[in-house]
């Protein structure tokens, strides 16, 4: 049996999820929440009702919608409940319609329109004293549902041949005992990315130490650890990715291409096939 966000077709269900997408994005108020989320993430319900003429009950129905969309992820801290912006969703949307041709031309506009914007408001920040548009990097939190089992998602995340094919043409080496090392290897690059198992239970849960290595800026950002959570929902699976334990000023880098990663996780393992994105197609290069 189906989740009610999920049906058993995969057409079906890509098409109401990207309706639901476009149907939260559209309301004011909810993506004034995503803005609040970019701007300092994992915050809790309290913390967003102060910054909306609203009521808490309001706040409550608008967060529900964005998380229904899969826009918004949750996870508990005690009595609290974080929400944490989650743009997997977006880069799904991103995937279906930037072909490989038009990416670099789009990625381009949208860098120049955001060094702009951050030009200007890093200028005003400093005369008003208002603090730049800026996300809290802590920790970062990743949800996305794929048409699979546990069993098989776990050998993609893995399995060094079949993580190739989504993860940038990068490999991961390991015998995942937990104590175990593994490494991040490129078939042009070396090795890029490395750490420590510090737990496994597959198919439900895998917790990996993270240390970039692919420049020295990076490598200066020193460790950082990733979570891999695997929850069945009916035929398929939640996959939720936590990247947490990051400093304060961590480099964008280390967490900003988990979306494009996710999204062609889904890809492969829901049509067998690869995204025809820059990213995705470094797996066709190394090759």
């Amino acid at each position: 049996m189906c989740s009610p966000r999920l049906t058993c077709d995969y057409l079906v269900t890509y098409t109401q999820a990207v309706d639901a997408i476009f149907r939260a994005l559209a309301d004011p108020t909810r993506r004034s929440l995503l803005d609040e989320l970019f701007r300092q993430d994992g915050q809790t319900l309290g913390a967003l009702e102060q910054g909306l003429p609203m009521t808490r009950f309001g706040v409550m129905k608008h967060l529900k919608v964005l998380e229904q969309a899969g826009l918004i992820t949750t996870k508990r801290r005690g009595r609290e409940k974080l929400h944490f912006l989650n743009p997997v969703p977006i880069r799904l949307v991103h995937d279906r319609w930037v072909s490989k041709y038009a990416e670099p031309w789009a990625a381009g506009l949208s860098d120049l329109k955001t060094r702009l914007e951050e030009t200007t408001m890093s200028s005003t920040a400093e005369t008003s004293g208002k603090r730049p548009w800026t996300a809290g990097p802590e920790e970062k939190v990743f949800e996305i549902y794929i048409k699979t089992s546990p069993e098989r998602l776990w050998e993609a995340l893995t399995d060094e041949e079949t993580r190739r094919r989504y993860n940038f043409g990068v490999a991961v080496l390991s015998d995942w005992q937990v104590g175990s090392s593994y490494e991040l290897s490129h078939p042009q690059g070396g090795t890029i990315a490395a750490g420590e198992i510090l737990e496994a239970d597959p198919p439900h849960r895998l917790v990996q130490s993270f240390n970039a290595l692919w420049s020295e800026e990076i490598k200066a950002e020193g460790t950082s650890r990733v979570t891999w959570e695997i929850e069945p929902v009916g035929d398929s699976c939640r996959l939720t990715v936590t990247h947490d334990q990051l400093s304060e000023s961590a480099n964008g880098e280390l967490y900003g291409g988990w979306p494009m990663i996710l999204s062609g996780l889904k890809t492969l393992l829901e049509t067998g096939e690869t995204l025809t994105t820059p990213g995705s197609l470094r797996y066709a290069q190394a090759g």
